[in-house]
């Protein structure tokens, strides 16, 4: 991942400009039947895209599962044998690469390869990148003010934040994985052991009041006063923030991880073809640059025309230096020992 870089998306005249690409990729798939299945952690956003990808392949049935990231990876293990799924859609890259090595994918190299980071793609073609997302610090403008909120992870497990942290539970969702596993990683890379890392969760563990069930009951309760601190990601903060939710956020000063969310084909696809076609579809100029203007979303690809970023995409963004493939390696049985011994336990 790049040390700094500045978030680049595309709105209005480039739907324009991207319209060929995107009947292009619809065209790829003229003539789908039977029935497509896509696992995804992107929930009513994706079913938008979904939906419209089914209206445009009125001969295929495309079956939508609402799953947390860590969820799918787990249900692709249950259902080697037998696969069921044609499409993972959405997760982080170390999700990814745990599936990549235990055979779980299969690789495609779509049109879009050329125009997407090789930062943001498997060297092998098992998964691109469509969307980037940092994680931030989120507080509760009702009752911490700006000066006072936390401004780097180690400030997250200051006591003055005991019973004021809400966390969605990162046993099911990837984003709030990757911090946990990105919190030992910080102490794994100096000392070779997680064991100070978690030293660090249990303290956050004594400051946490709940873990969520899902994202939307957090925010809930941050505006209801039961928790004042999140962390989250910066694409989804700034869509509650702009429904009214009283929230505001701070980029840790250390660097913070840089999530890039992907698709990948599940190797067995019983599709194929439609498989091939949705990933098309969805990594389509169009398309991502849609999600860019009606959802928040930051496209992975490179080649959307600049016209008119939005003030909060334009901010430098500070990386932290993560080595996924120890995160992909090391981050199952991390997060085992998490769950087994310090969740609810960072009182003792």
């Amino acid at each position: 991942m790049r040390r700094s870089f500045r978030f680049r998306v595309a709105f209005g005249l480039a739907v324009l400009l991207s319209v060929a690409g995107y009947f292009a990729a619809a065209a790829y798939a003229q003539g789908l039947s039977g029935r497509l299945v896509v696992y995804s952690p992107h929930g009513d956003q994706g079913r938008v895209f979904v939906e419209e990808f089914q209206r445009m392949h009125p001969n295929l049935r495309v079956d939508y599962l609402f799953l947390g990231a860590q969820e799918v990876l787990d249900r692709l293990r249950a259902e080697r044998g037998n696969p069921q799924a044609d499409i993972w859609w959405g997760a982080p890259t170390n999700l990814y690469l745990q599936a990549k090595a235990e055979g779980l994918l299969q690789p495609y190299r779509p049109e879009a390869a050329g125009a997407i980071d090789p930062a943001y793609h498997d060297p092998d073609d098992y998964f691109y990148g469509t969307f980037l997302t940092p994680l931030v610090i989120v507080y509760n403008t009702r009752n911490v003010e700006r000066a006072e909120a936390p401004k780097d992870w180690d400030d997250l497990i200051d006591p003055r934040w005991r019973g004021r942290i809400i966390i969605r539970d990162p046993i099911a969702a990837g984003t709030t994985r990757t911090m946990y596993t990105a919190m030992i990683w910080r102490f794994y890379r100096e000392t070779g052991s997680p064991q100070e890392g978690y030293e660090w969760l249990q303290k956050l563990d004594a400051n946490t009041h709940s873990y969520s069930s899902h994202s939307t009951v957090m925010f809930q309760q941050m505006a209801r006063g039961v928790a004042d601190i999140t962390v989250w990601n910066l694409p989804d903060t700034v869509t509650q923030m702009q429904q009214g939710m009283p929230v505001d956020y701070v980029f840790p000063a250390s660097g913070t991880p840089v999530i890039v969310d992907s698709i990948a084909l599940v190797a067995g696809a019983p599709n194929p073809e439609a498989a091939k076609a949705f990933y098309e579809f969805v990594t389509s100029r169009e398309v991502l640059t849609r999600f860019a203007s009606e959802f928040n979303r930051m496209p992975a690809r490179r080649d959307i025309p600049e016209t008119v970023l939005p003030e909060w995409m334009t901010r430098t963004v500070k990386p932290l230096e993560i080595d996924w493939e120890v995160l992909s390696n090391e981050g199952a049985a991390w997060m085992r020992h998490w769950d087994e011994n310090i969740r609810g336990r960072g009182e003792q």
